[in-house]
């Protein structure tokens, strides 16, 4: 049996959801000019983190297993009505 669309969708947002609420931010790294004087320049590369909240994690995680449910009964509906 394959899974439909709609239930694979779900299961990567599931996945999302739970990364989100274990790690609760996302490094990255932003590269910023320093000095800019005629042709001498001088960059740095500054560390950042964007914080998640918890209600982001839990909304994606939510609407993962939303849709994962909404996957599988369309999936027992066909099954149910092909008898």
């Amino acid at each position: 049996m394959r899974m439909k669309p709609l239930a694979i969708v779900g299961v990567l947002l599931i996945v999302l959801g739970v990364a989100a609420l274990v790690y609760q931010s996302v490094p990255y790294t932003s590269r910023e000019t320093v000095i800019d004087i005629g042709p001498v320049h001088a960059t740095a590369d500054r560390e950042r983190t964007l914080p998640l909240p918890p209600l982001v994690g839990i909304a994606v995680l939510a609407g993962g297993v939303a849709l994962l449910v909404a996957g599988m009964r369309k999936r027992s509906e066909r099954r149910f009505l092909s008898w």
